[in-house]
């Protein structure tokens, strides 16, 4: 249950701002249609993260407990870094529809993920924590949490929203995670 609290909540976090919702918002925006958009989101987002989980699995076996404490400290620390840097989507980002809005939204956003904060997190998340399947579960959960509501409320939520205040919170969460398993015991890392 930890891993899929931890998982959701980080991810929720992170992706306020970030250009996959940058993203969510140009695609409700330009096609005014939430339910192909928040369904391409997701299996977008499953398939993605999937990936990362099974690659962060794979990473911690590969490498051991051991060597792998220090690198996912040192990706946790990353990431509080990187998430305070701003996304910003290019014109050159702005999906063209093709495939219909469902295909365009799946595409672009799977794209958009590839290397993303979100989908780096998932491979830490995914090696710190043993259930693959509840760290994919909650970062999924975290990006349909952040991402849906930029869909439904499109700009007036962007707006309004404190992404200074949100991106300094999920940074500490980060480096906290950074900490914690670098100060910590690796027993906890196989879980």
């Amino acid at each position: 249950m930890e891993a899929f609290l931890v998982s959701a909540g980080v991810v929720a976090l992170a992706e306020i701002g970030d250009k996959t919702q940058l993203l969510a918002f140009v695609l409700a925006a330009r096609y005014r249609r939430p339910v192909p958009i928040i369904a391409g989101i997701l299996v977008a987002t499953l398939v993605n993260h999937a990936l990362a989980g099974v690659v962060g699995r794979w990473l911690m076996l590969a490498i051991g407990p051991d060597r792998m404490r220090w690198g996912l400290a040192a990706s946790f620390f990353a990431m509080a870094i990187w998430i305070l840097v701003p996304d910003k989507l290019d014109d050159d980002d702005a999906p063209k529809q093709r495939f219909g809005v469902f295909g365009t939204t799946l595409i672009t956003f799977f794209l958009a993920e590839m290397g993303d904060k979100t989908q780096i997190a998932t491979i830490a998340l995914a090696a710190k924590y043993a259930s693959v399947y509840a760290v994919v579960a909650g970062t999924t959960l975290g990006m349909m949490l952040a991402n849906v509501p930029a869909v439904l409320v499109s700009n007036r939520l962007a707006e309004r929203l404190p992404t200074r205040w949100i991106h300094a919170i999920a940074a500490g969460i980060f480096a906290i995670l950074g900490a914690l398993v670098a100060f910590g015991s690796t027993d906890g890392l196989l879980r």
